[in-house]
């Protein structure tokens, strides 16, 4: 099995079992506040990441726990973060719908439909400004794209002829309205082509589809192209979140697409290649079960915000007329 295959494999299964396991810890009560899990969607952002380099910019959704593992943010600071814990990437304040990383160049986690798109915008624009040769990679649902934000960032990022690559992950399902009821026109990739960017579509359970496509969208960018829209077609296999009782879509159509799980279907492509053996997998899947378990470890022994700390981070520091903190 190559090194690349390898990686693929493991960033789905990562990300897979990681969600898993805080389905069970929410029902455990746990982790508080909302959840929306990942899990049927693996492909696009495991694809996607594939053709990023640390020096480009991340903007997700609030289904980003996926994106902010595979973007190199330790299990240990996402899972404590969605205990609220004062070791969480955002001190536990923000939980499961805001992981950030600076650092990393990873900005969110937004609750907000569409209310990524104009951050990826300004960042690019940034970039773009410092001549600094990074790409900024926006993942939004398709129900971003009914949003204003939508239209006004597809516009402004062609105008000024950005490096931003738009990333729609279509699971057909905006919460709980279907794509057709929500959009007049449902080709996406014309809606975005008539801002005059290049849009393709994508197999989004097909893991190394998305990573060349998304490697070849990257390239284009990164070589003057502006900005590139992509439509990963996709499907989550659970609810929205964990409150939804998911009376919208009837299970033969989830059945269905579970048969194309993305994660099922690359494992029986490496078997079938010759490339992959019982014991490698299992290998794999036990480094991946130890390193969720030391990270909910991590969260069960670290501390709460201390009290007197609560008011920290509310306001900004006192400013002078000049603008700057006094």
């Amino acid at each position: 099995m190559s090194d690349i295959d390898r990686a693929l494999l493991r960033d789905m299964l990562r990300v897979r079992r990681f969600e898993e396991r805080c389905v069970e810890l929410y029902s455990a009560t746990k982790i508080r506040g909302f959840l929306h899990v990942y899990i049927g969607e693996e492909a696009v952002a495991t694809g996607v990441m594939s053709a990023l380099t640390a020096e480009d910019a991340v903007v997700a959704t609030y289904r980003e726990h996926g994106h902010a593992l595979l973007r190199g943010m330790s299990a240990r600071l996402v899972m404590a973060e969605m205990y609220g814990k004062v070791t969480g990437c955002s001190r536990g304040r923000g939980g499961s719908m805001h992981l950030f990383d600076k650092d990393l160049r990873f900005y969110g986690g937004n609750a907000i439909v569409g209310g990524g798109l104009p951050t990826a915008v300004g960042l690019a624009l940034a970039d773009h400004l410092r001549k600094r040769d990074t790409v900024t990679v926006c993942f939004f649902g398709e129900g971003a794209m009914a949003e204003g934000e939508f239209h006004e960032s597809m516009n402004l990022a062609e105008l000024w002829h950005l490096p931003v690559l738009f990333v729609c992950e279509n699971n057909l399902y905006a919460m709980g309205t279907a794509l057709k009821r929500s959009e007049s026109e449902i080709n996406l990739p014309m809606k975005a082509a008539s801002y005059e960017m290049p849009a393709w579509s994508v197999d989004g359970m097909d893991v190394r589809a998305v990573a060349e496509t998304a490697r070849r969208a990257v390239d284009s960018i990164r070589a003057g192209g502006g900005p590139h829209f992509l439509e990963a077609r996709t499907y989550r296999f659970r609810a929205h979140s964990m409150f939804d009782p998911e009376r919208y879509r009837d299970k033969a159509e989830v059945k269905l697409w579970r048969e194309r799980d993305p994660v099922d279907l690359f494992t029986a492509v490496l078997r079938d290649e010759g490339v992959l053996d019982d014991a490698t997998l299992q290998v794999m899947e036990a480094e991946i079960a130890a390193e969720i378990e030391d990270a909910v470890q991590f969260a069960e022994q670290s501390p709460d915000e201390e009290i007197g700390d609560l008011l920290r981070f509310v306001y900004s520091p006192t400013s002078t007329a000049a603008g700057r903190p006094s």
